[in-house]
């Protein structure tokens, strides 16, 4: 980290050089800049120093910047914020943001007053005493697919071409390894490791985590054919799912693909499948899952696979009890 102070954010103002949300943590609020430099390292820190995955960095970067901005138009000092205040706040955001959006920027805001507070910036945690909504969730909001939508999509893509075959490839494994979007991209050609007569996925989760998962034949078919078509099986070192120009299908850059370009093909590729339902990135966890779950898989077990930390989270991306529900619905016949 160089010695140039952040910068200020003034009321609600952004300055352009920072208006990005990979580099918004790094506009201190007010509200913390007029405590001096120490303050305003301090808060920067939080993220940069404290905070490794990106995404959770970004949206915990917007909940504090929110937050101290919505201080600042009240008038409010660091040390004469409230848990009222909080509150008050608390109370404005669920006009127009859901439970767990809600909950997820008090945790943001609670944590930044414990980091303020170890670093004697601040002398209290106004937040750590207010309660955010009530939130209970038994069943995911990530679309679905069944088997047939599922065979549907991968059935319209070609395999003309390598951007065709990529496509198929990246889509099979976040299916069947139940792999998070960051994980699959993250893997490079030598992440694909021989064991036995097949394969093993080397995933690096959230956390640092490494996380081994066997390759499933129609997985394995897909990664060879992609692997084959790109020339890349002695180039271990090379990222694996590439970006392709746009111009051009049948040539991969060196650069791996990210989640937006994911998501891109993946709703371009629906779309030509007669998909209408919203799906992204994270359908295909969940379908994996799901798909696993209602041909008599373990809970325990996909647990494991899906690398979560508790099976609430894995229950989540069951749908089969919606199916389940829906077939009896359909014996209501008049």
């Amino acid at each position: 980290m160089n010695d140039q102070l952040p910068a200020v954010l003034p009321s609600g103002a952004v300055t352009p050089a920072v208006s990005d949300d990979t580099t918004l943590y790094k506009v201190v609020p007010a509200v913390i800049a007029t405590l001096g430099d120490q303050a305003s390292w301090r808060y920067v820190e939080f993220f940069a120093a404290n905070i490794r995955n990106p995404n959770t960095r970004r949206a915990y970067a917007r909940a504090c910047s929110r937050f101290f901005g919505w201080c600042e138009d009240r008038g409010l000092t660091l040390a004469t914020i409230r848990p009222f205040d909080v509150g008050e706040w608390i109370e404005k955001l669920q006009e127009n943001h859901g439970a767990a959006g809600v909950k997820q920027q008090l945790a943001a805001v609670r944590m930044m007053f414990n980091w303020l507070i170890t670093g004697q910036v601040a002398p209290v945690n106004p937040a750590a005493a207010v309660r955010g909504p009530t939130l209970v969730v038994k069943t995911g909001k990530t679309p679905v697919l069944d088997g047939k939508e599922w065979h549907t999509l991968i059935d319209s893509i070609p395999t003309e071409t390598v951007r065709d075959l990529r496509d198929r490839a990246l889509i099979a494994t976040l299916t069947y390894s139940f792999a998070r979007i960051t994980a699959a991209l993250r893997m490079k050609v030598e992440d694909l490791r021989p064991k036995g007569a097949g394969w093993q996925l080397l995933l690096h989760e959230k956390g640092g985590k490494e996380h081994f998962m066997p390759c499933h034949h129609a997985l394995a078919e897909a990664l060879r054919a992609y692997i084959d078509a790109a020339g890349i099986a002695d180039d271990r070192k090379g990222w694996l799912f590439r970006t392709s120009p746009r111009h051009n299908a049948t040539v991969l850059t060196e650069q791996p693909m990210a989640q937006a370009d994911a998501w891109r093909m993946i709703r371009r590729r629906a779309a030509a499948a007669g998909i209408m339902a919203p799906i992204g990135n994270h359908t295909f966890r969940a379908t994996g899952i799901t798909a696993y779950l209602g041909n008599g898989g373990v809970l325990e077990h996909a647990q494991s696979m899906a690398a979560h930390e508790s099976p609430r989270t894995t229950k989540l991306y069951d749908r089969t009890q919606e199916r389940l529900t829906q077939d009896e619905v359909e014996r209501i016949r008049l």
